[in-house]
């Protein structure tokens, strides 16, 4: 390791951010455009216009005609879901789950009830995709802790970064234009420092949402290792006040010589009144059984979203042999822990603030993947030129594979983002699990560009690869009208902005690409001459193998085992309630993790600090659960 803490630290910058960013660039990426999501899935969906009715029902008997739909398709179905209609003229949604877990759809006009062909557009996964991909991969298990892990490589490298740029401010005001490396290394640090605040803010609250799960020795040590459910019932019997109890309302008017799942309509207006709030969903559980519920789920305020943080909807549950209340959950019921995991929530998912807020997250989640990809290509820039030898006689190959992965991990994730779209629009709308095959093609696209990467020159790679994307996206409201007759202008004369928006932002992101090919296309990347090359010290590689595992492995156990000492000591001392000290102690164990992970790297017998630190952290946990 090289001498001095800022030659640390930018040692530990560039590498974890490299390592990290072949996979955070995707990770980034499909965060940003699942800030669109629900635009994104009404494209997807492509439902046709509703067809011309003679006469308009009310909403209670539209309701009523869905649940003797549900009844006559699966009466002993484990639940009934009715989606009502966001917008005018869209179809009201019907889902059920068979007892075989199989999940069924259908679609029904919501201005007279009568059951729409099937299927009613395309069923999709849509914006959805996005989103999972963002947070697991589709790795299941695996993918979510290698999200977590990558994640907690972010804050890192954005904090070694700080530590690195004494001059963060005034570089952020130099720009150099040209093909050069310090054009690279001026849009990495300008891109960066826009967007740092977001950054630092959206890795830890994406990892603060999954607090407990990422971090759960603290909730075990306060409530043993099958303790969730009791520490969930502290944090809601804490959301009540003191002193106050819940009223419910009256049972409503219900004719007894029908079920009451029959008669959702009146129960949704009596939680409608209630609640003073709108529906958007009617589930039924276990329909027709002695423990069966019906649910009401309401619409968010959209004008208390744009105003304030903190701004959930409410809910109201009937017992279903009675259609009487049996719980009432308002928006402004929040027990304080509860709380903070909501904000984290929010902010992570632009759930608040409206459009305004959600179109700027578009444009810092663009900046900061545009930082990680300036920095993947800076380092194998600045290595052609000058190469330490770290990997010995395979250097050479390690950064050929190092290009190669660069154009997989930023070109080709665009690439593929844009061939979903078209999966979309070119799998048969009846096509049984094309939701699948959606999502299967997106990794088929990545997966070719990486072989492409592999095989062809790096600048041809780069070039060819945006060049396909620039088409694509250029391309893609042709596609749109050739397969469902569906067009911006169409959108747009409908009222249906959102899905005009997303063909809008595909071309101009099309554009954007088509000029970078032509930027790119006379050798931006073009080979320069062999560089000189370092030697390494003996035993290098292994010092930095041995350090990465101490960060990684150590910081994470130091981290929790600190974390459930300090937890247990704030209880035994009364500084606040167990309940409340499990939010808010491991909330600080990223912080901290992330910091250990640092200092292993900052000095030459930090990792010894660190084992010892575990070993005092885990003494003081001992100690304090001892009886």
């Amino acid at each position: 390791m090289k001498p001095g803490l800022r030659q640390r630290m930018s040692w530990l910058h560039t590498w974890c951010g490299l390592v990290c960013a072949w996979l955070l660039c995707l990770i980034f990426l499909a965060g940003t455009i699942s800030v669109f999501r629900a635009p994104i899935t009404r494209w997807m969906t492509a439902e046709p216009a509703l067809p011309p009715v003679s006469a308009v029902l009310g909403q209670e008997a539209v309701i009523a005609a869905a649940a003797r739909f549900l009844q006559q398709q699966d009466g002993n179905a484990r639940f009934w879901r009715i989606e009502l209609p966001g917008e005018s003229g869209q179809a009201m949604k019907l889902v059920w789950r068979s007892a075989d877990g199989s999940t069924h759809e259908a679609a029904m006009d919501p201005r007279n009830g009568a059951v729409l062909p099937h299927p009613w557009g395309r069923k999709t996964e849509g914006g959805r995709h996005f989103m999972t991909l963002h947070y697991t991969l589709y790795a299941g298990n695996f993918g979510f802790w290698l999200v977590g892990w990558l994640t907690v490589g972010m804050l890192v490298a954005l904090l070694s970064g700080i530590v690195v740029h004494k001059r963060i401010f005034k570089d952020f005001f130099t720009f150099r234009p040209g093909r050069g490396q310090r054009a690279w290394l001026d849009g990495h640090n300008a891109s960066a420092v826009l967007t740092l605040p977001f950054q630092l803010m959206i890795a830890y609250t994406g990892l603060a949402i999954f607090y407990t799960s990422y971090m759960p020795g603290p909730l075990r040590a306060m409530y043993g290792e099958n303790g969730h459910q009791q520490w969930q019932a502290e944090l809601a019997r804490q959301a009540a006040e003191p002193g106050t109890a819940t009223v419910l309302p009256a049972r409503p008017a219900l004719d007894g010589r029908q079920p009451a799942r029959w008669q959702a309509g009146i129960l949704m207006n009596a939680a409608q009144q209630a609640l003073d709030s709108e529906a958007r969903m009617v589930m039924v559980e276990r329909p027709g059984q002695a423990t069966e519920r019906i649910s009401v789920y309401m619409r968010p305020d959209a004008e208390a979203s744009v105003r304030q943080l903190l701004s959930s909807a409410g809910r109201a549950t009937f017992q279903g042999a009675t259609g009487e209340f049996i719980a009432l959950q308002r928006p402004d019921a929040h027990a304080s822990p509860d709380v903070v995991h909501e904000v984290m929530d929010r902010l992570h998912l632009a759930a608040y603030g409206g459009w305004t807020i959600r179109w700027l997250y578009f444009v810092c989640g663009l900046a900061g993947t545009l930082m990680m990809a300036t920095g993947a290509v800076l380092f194998t820039l600045k290595r052609r030129n000058k190469s330490d030898s770290e990997f010995g006689a395979y250097t050479p190959m390690f950064y050929r594979l190092a290009e190669s992965l660069n154009v997989a991990a930023i070109a080709g994730a665009c690439l593929a983002c844009i061939a979903y779209f078209h999966a979309n629009r070119l799998i048969p709308a009846a096509l049984s699990g094309r939701e699948e095959w959606e999502i299967k093609a997106f990794f088929a696209v990545w997966a070719v560009s990486l072989l492409h990467a592999l095989v062809r020159p790096v600048q041809r790679a780069w070039v060819e690869q945006f060049a396909c994307t620039a088409v694509l996206c250029l391309g893609l409201p042709v596609v749109n009208v050739l397969t469902t007759g569906q067009h911006g202008l169409n959108y747009a004369l409908a009222g249906n902005w959102q899905a005009a928006c997303v063909e809008s932002v595909v071309l101009v992101m099309g554009g954007v690409f088509a000029v970078l090919t032509w930027r790119l296309r006379d050798g931006a990347w073009a080979q320069p001459k062999p560089g000189r090359i370092s030697a390494t010290a003996r035993g290098y590689r292994w010092q930095v193998l041995g350090r990465g595992a101490c960060a990684i492995v150590g910081g994470y156990v130091f981290a929790m085992l600190a974390a459930m000492a300090l937890a247990q000591g704030m209880a035994a001392l009364g500084l606040a309630s167990r309940s409340i000290v499990v939010v808010y102690v491991t909330l600080l164990s990223f912080l901290v993790y992330a910091l250990a992970a640092m200092w292993v790297f900052a000095a030459r017998w930090a990792w010894a600090g660190l084992l010892a630190a575990v070993v005092v952290s885990g003494v003081f946990s001992w100690q304090l659960a001892a009886p």
